[in-house]
């Protein structure tokens, strides 16, 4: 098991959150602690419009707390009452993921009422201090970088998927571990998808590099679906091939396509990363490929009904292959601008610096 950086860091959260509470003072600790875990998120964004929803709801619930204490009194049936309403109207303002925090505040005020007006205050502030201390923390220490963890998860999954690929026609691996194998690659790929949505939101922090940053969610999005095609076409020879009458005849054809698929893929992985020298030749051969469509075809039109379930199978092949020549020409289209923008740049600085001298001669 390991330790994650979110794990760390709300510890280091919790910590720093209890060092506020008595540092302000604050008669205890829990209240800070407990906000301070409930805030921390797993992007800069996301922790930044955390503070953002929750200093609105977290007031809002205040002044409903404060309003129903005057006019209900402390029981225990107005501090339900109220925490329904706070529910219900966090979610019509679609701030869902603060009514943890807002609940808090709510019972902390109207729980200290019968301590004065400035403890029930205090309790907020207490709220407040453990939200400063998460998004400080989270800021300040291993910040998130959504680009580089989805990198990584890439080739996470385009490991698992090259090795079930490679061996799902030949079946040479034991059921029971490619199954579990195949499993752990349906689930990298669900959180691949979340972590894209956390590089998306990334955009709209850094105003600065927003041209070059949507050209990359170009690249991350159809890695995506290149993988999630090369997860189909494992699903569909799973199902489909070994069912398919004939099939036997086909497997070291099968084979060799994909394991130059695999290999494509992995090629086209290292050009993202500059790895690859420029005019390198990375796609294979399409004329095989042409004789593969042209044999099956001939295949199939001998006894469409018995072969059909193959056609799955060739179906998932080609379009794997599709996918991945569309994310070399996205990759090429990408780095061919960014080469063409860093050029301008350069110009321009170079510009800049020609009027500079001029100016000072």
């Amino acid at each position: 098991m390991t330790i994650g950086a979110r794990v760390l860091k709300t510890g280091m959260a919790v910590a720093l959150a209890i060092y506020l509470s008595e540092l302000f003072g604050f008669d205890t600790p829990l209240i800070t602690a407990v906000a301070a875990i409930l805030t921390i998120q797993p992007s800069i964004y996301r922790s930044w419009q955390q503070v953002l929803d929750q200093l609105q709801t977290n007031v809002l619930g205040a002044a409903m707390a404060l309003g129903a204490m005057k006019v209900f009194g402390q029981t225990p049936i107005a501090v339900g009452i109220v925490c329904i309403v706070v529910i219900l109207v966090s979610i019509r303002l679609k701030m869902e993921t603060t009514i943890g925090v807002t609940l808090v505040t709510v019972v902390a005020i109207m729980e200290a009422h019968g301590q004065g007006l400035t403890v029930a205050l205090d309790r907020f502030l207490m709220v407040l201090a453990g939200m400063g201390a998460a998004f400080a923390v989270n800021v300040a220490i291993f910040p998130p970088r959504p680009r580089k963890q989805f990198t990584e998860q890439v080739h996470q999954a385009y490991a698992q998927l090259s090795l079930l690929l490679r061996t799902a026609i030949s079946n040479e691996m034991k059921e029971q571990v490619f199954r579990k194998e195949k499993e752990a690659l349906h689930a990298t790929l669900r959180k691949l998808e979340d972590r894209y949505i956390l590089f998306e939101e990334e955009r709209k922090v850094l105003a600065r590099t927003r041209k070059s940053h949507a050209r990359q969610l170009l690249v991350s999005k159809q890695m995506i679906k290149t993988l999630q095609k090369g997860a189909d076409l494992l699903d569909s020879a799973v199902e489909h091939y070994f069912a398919s009458p004939g099939a036997e005849q086909w497997a070291k054809r099968f084979d060799r396509q994909i394991e130059e698929l695999t290999k494509y893929h992995e090629s086209i992985l290292l050009k993202v990363e500059g790895k690859m020298k420029p005019n390198a030749a990375i796609e294979p051969a399409e004329e095989r490929e042409g004789r593969l469509v042209s044999d099956l075809t001939a295949f199939f039109v001998e006894d469409p009904e018995e072969h059909k379930r193959l056609v799955f199978v060739a179906s998932a092949l080609f379009e794997y292959a599709y996918h991945l020549r569309r994310l070399e020409k996205v990759v090429d289209q990408v780095q061919l601008r960014g080469t063409s923008d860093n050029a301008r740049a350069e110009q321009e600085d170079e510009t800049r610096a020609g009027l500079s001298l001029r100016k000072l001669k």
